[in-house]
């Protein structure tokens, strides 16, 4: 497959999807879907608590009931249960539309309509529905709902504007319902009986009787488009929210009959769902806008205000950058936002706050996104000063000054940079200097000018005495080293220049022949990438001022390209959909991997572990991961393709799964297997030199060897007192005096009366679990079962199953050979000697080591053949914890180091 291979994707909230909520217990859950995939979210806190898997196609409906999904891709309808998937139903020959939770049913509607009854009762026994009814050939359904105390009845809306009331049980068509000349796009019912709105696309809301089919209000808001949601409150308020295609959500009054409230940009698209929470003064809301938001109304003039969102990038991505030792991703994308995702918790996702801006849309009576910053095009972060200072500046398309953002606060700064104000030019390039106390500006007039970031104050530019500019045309990039020595900057005509940082000076340069795009410096190697129109990488030696290596193989314009923390990888992403890894070192390209959509924009974290990509017209970012750091092979050869660019999927939205294509049904094949015959596989699934811990309790492994000491101290001060008055429950029989009496036979336990004495019964015991495991553990050579049983008992538990092999009666030594207590300690010896070796569960092996040589040590010490085992185990512990402790002791001499220095 390559050196990286598809992990997962971030960024993602929901799609374009109606989302389904259900209550289970004191909780509510919402499930949304993602693409392929579904997730479920607590609405408590809008926490993510479920990904579901992969599907082959894109999820077009949804439904849940308990821990069931039912989700509908292409023609087929998968159920799942939690994130297993249970069934798969087939049955329509058009892709499903819509999904209705019915009771025990699932009703289905395709684009025929074809009305498909579904029961998920016995779901392994039941994979066809059980009912069927085909809907009429000038009738296509747009929405489908079940009015409440309506038995076994649907209404379904339909795009030529009619309505149709169906009995599903029946199979027949009660009533139509001639509309409104107008399509119809939602309906829902109301906590009224007989009572349902209609959402129409000419923007008009019909509350209307069916059961008299009569008109009780109309609402219209013809210039916020479409109706595509409807939602009543059911706390005792007469409300009806409505979302439109403009992403504006409306508030009905029923009582007053006229609108009492509007959600001025609730979303930046169009409203998929509208959902009151029952007997709350909530609404959720979701948009194809990629977020979910949820509002109260809680003010004293009955406007909503927003309680809690998820969002993400409701455009794509253009740049992204690791942060915060690669657990952070910086992103800015086309929707003028500027975000902070977490690649390890989902929830300390955010976008970077521009100031208030909702409050002055208000005031000034504009949109939200008109106030915002343009697109940021190029931004560049240094960690050194977070707490100190801004540590981050961006140059946004199409403006004259750069903007400087505080990350530790996840707010804008209060400084703008603007570079010669005498005669202001776009800002194209940014960068940072390595102590984090300048910020270098380069513009499209060829200006290149520094800044300090604490002050925001201007320190010198840099100008080209005969030219009264750094460069003729626009600055394409600009970078600096790490001790302040040098500074880069590349002109979009081909030259390269190299500065004195401190004089602002020339001291070199150089043409390349051709127009520059792109240009990304490696500090620690002191190399310099420069992407040409030609489809060429040159890297430069800024110090020796000429070209050290040409990388050649896009058939595309390169889009992006980044070193690694070492500099000994230079990746590069191109238009032709192609990811290249080129070897510094060696000056050839090591692996290559092609995806369906481009990439656009890729960083590699520091720790190289994890790369990041993103992608044409996607709006999420896409890890991918190291196979080469996360394996046992110590050649990196063994994953590298080479020359050949291999077909690779896109990650997933869950690391489940691996990805599928949309129209391939065929799962993904893992083949993260080495090349390398020599690597044994027990070491590819742990990385080199690691320890891994039990992540036990400590009350689990640490009393272990003073359980006999626990015990006594623990053990009562006096007997347990006989009770005064016998149980109830003990059988008893009536006597002529009426005092109770009981059994003798039973109450006595005797249990002479089936013929047996207990003493005179020999008991023929089975081998315990813990000596069957131990055993065909043994037998395969892999003790993970094991290590999994041990670990399940308590401490007492497994200090009787160890104490169960004790040898009391060891005088013969030549006896003990067979003895099936001495068999099993050779067995135990084996199996400290592989869990050592492994290092895996180091504390709680330890823990039970300690254990059985304080109750075995005796027998070991006068059996030569275990005293074998037993130098083998200490050979083997010795060297172990001799390379840990050598760990313990670099951090022990850190820490001693910095608690003594004074700063």
């Amino acid at each position: 497959m390559g050196i990286f291979e598809p992990y997962r994707a971030i960024g993602y909230i929901t799609s374009g999807v109606p989302f389904s909520v259900q209550r289970l217990g004191t909780e509510t859950f919402v499930t949304v879907t993602v693409g392929k995939a579904f997730q479920i979210y607590n609405c408590s806190n809008l926490k993510l608590m479920l990904i579901g898997p992969q599907l082959p196609k894109k999820i077009r409906a949804l439904a849940s009931y308990r821990d069931f999904t039912f989700a509908a891709y292409g023609t087929d309808i998968a159920v799942f249960k939690r994130a297993h998937q249970v069934a798969n139903w087939s049955g329509h020959s058009a892709k499903v539309n819509f999904l209705l939770l019915f009771g025990d049913h699932i009703l289905s509607v395709d684009a025929d309509g074809n009305v498909f009854i579904w029961s998920f009762k016995g779901i392994e026994d039941n994979p066809a529905p059980i009912e069927h009814i085909k809907l009429d050939a000038n009738f296509t359904p747009t929405c489908i709902m079940h009015p409440d105390t309506y038995l076994n009845k649907v209404l379904i809306g339909s795009q030529e504007g009619s309505l149709q009331l169906w009995n599903i049980s029946a199979k027949k068509k009660l009533y139509e319902f001639k509309g409104w000349n107008s399509s119809i796009c939602s309906c829902v019912s109301s906590p009224a009986l007989d009572v349902t709105a209609v959402g129409c696309s000419d923007g008009t809301i019909h509350v209307h009787n069916i059961r008299y089919d009569k008109e009780v209000v109309t609402f219209k808001h013809s210039a916020r488009g479409t109706v595509t949601a409807l939602s009543f409150s059911t706390d005792g308020q007469p409300l009806l929210a409505s979302g439109g295609s403009s992403g504006v959500i409306s508030i009905w009054n029923l009582e007053k009959k006229r609108l009492q409230s509007v959600i001025r940009e609730a979303h930046e698209s169009s409203i998929i769902s509208l959902h009151f929470f029952a007997n709350e003064p909530v609404l959720m809301s979701s948009s194809a806008d990629n977020s979910i938001k949820m509002w109260i109304f809680d003010t004293s003039d009955g406007d909503p205000r927003l309680l809690r969102f998820r969002s993400g990038h409701s455009a794509p991505p253009l740049c992204i950058r690791f942060y915060a030792n690669g657990r952070h991703i910086l992103s800015a994308g086309q929707d003028r936002a500027f975000r902070l995702f977490s690649v390890i918790q989902d929830q300390q996702s955010r976008e970077l706050s521009q100031g208030h801006i909702s409050k002055r849309a208000k005031k000034l009576r504009m949109k939200e996104e008109e106030l915002k910053l343009k697109p940021v095009i190029a931004f560049d972060c240094a960690e050194i000063r977070e707490r100190d200072w801004c540590n981050v500046v961006t140059c946004h398309m199409d403006t004259e000054q750069a903007y400087v953002w505080r990350l530790q606060n996840f707010v804008i700064g209060e400084h703008i940079l603007r570079p010669c104000p005498e005669n202001p030019t776009p800002v194209k390039a940014c960068a940072i200097s390595a102590c984090g106390n300048f910020a270098v500006l380069g513009t499209a007039g060829g200006w290149i000018e520094r800044f300090n970031l604490q002050s925001g104050i201007s320190r010198g530019s840099y100008v080209d005495t005969p030219k009264g500019s750094a460069h003729d045309g626009e600055v394409v990039g600009v970078a600096c080293d790490s001790t302040n020595t040098l500074m880069i900057s590349a002109g979009y005509h081909g030259d390269i220049k190299v500065w004195d940082f401190k004089g602002c000076y020339v001291k070199s340069s150089w043409e390349i022949g051709c127009t520059v795009v792109k240009i990304v410096y490696n500090r620690l190697n002191g190399l310099l990438a420069t992407v040409t129109d030609d489809l060429v990488i040159r890297l430069y030696d800024v110090v020796a001022l000429r070209m050290v290596r040409k990388f050649e193989g896009h058939t595309d314009r390169i889009t992006d390209l980044c070193f690694s923390e070492d500099g000994k990888w230079l990746l590069s992403s191109s238009m032709d959909g192609s990811l290249r890894i080129w070897d510094v070192v060696l000056a050839r390209q090591i692996d290559a991997i092609h995806v369906d959509v481009s990439i656009t924009a890729l960083s590699l974290s520091p720790n190289m572990d994890v790369l990041a990509t993103t992608h044409v017209d996607q709006k999420g970012v896409y890890l991918w991961v190291n196979r080469s750091i996360f394996s046992g092979a110590s050649n990196v050869d063994s994953f590298a393709s080479g020359k050949e660019v291999v077909n690779v999927r896109l990650p997933s939205i869950s690391s489940m799964n691996g990805s599928q294509t949309e129209d391939s049904d065929e799962p993904v094949t893992d083949n993260s297997v080495s090349k390398d015959a020599s690597v044994s596989p027990t070491f590819i699934k742990q990385i080199p030199e690691l320890v891994t811990l039990s992540l036990l309790p400590k009350s689990q492994w640490q009393g272990l060897i003073n359980l006999d000491i626990i015990k006594v101290r623990n053990k009562p001060i006096e007997p347990p007192k006989k009770p005064e008055k016998a149980p109830f429950f003990l059988p008893s029989v009536p006597s002529l005096s009426g005092e109770i009496l009981f059994t003798p036979s039973e109450a006595n336990g005797d249990v002479k009366g089936n013929g047996v004495e207990m003493n005179d019964r020999k008991l023929d015991m089975a081998p315990s679990p813990f000596l069957q495991l131990l055993q065909s553990s043994t037998e395969i050579k892999n003790f993970s079962a094991f290590t999994d049983y041990i670990k399940g008992l308590s401490p007492s538990a497994l200090d009787m199953e160890l104490r169960m092999l004790q040898i009391i009666d060891d005088e013969n030594l030549e006896d003990l050979d067979g003895k099936p207590e001495m068999i099993s300690i050779e067995l135990l010896l084996d199996y400290f000697v592989c869990e050592i070796s492994y290092k895996n569960n180091f504390e709680f092996i330890q823990a039970v080591i300690r254990l059985f040589l304080k109750i075995h040590g005796e027998t070991i010490r006068r059996h030569p053949k275990l005293q074998g085992k037993a130098k083998k185990l200490l050979e083997i512990q010795s060297d172990v914890w001799q390379k840990i402790d050598t760990m313990f002791q670099r951090t022990r001499c850190l820490v001693t180091f910095l608690s003594n220095s004074q700063f």
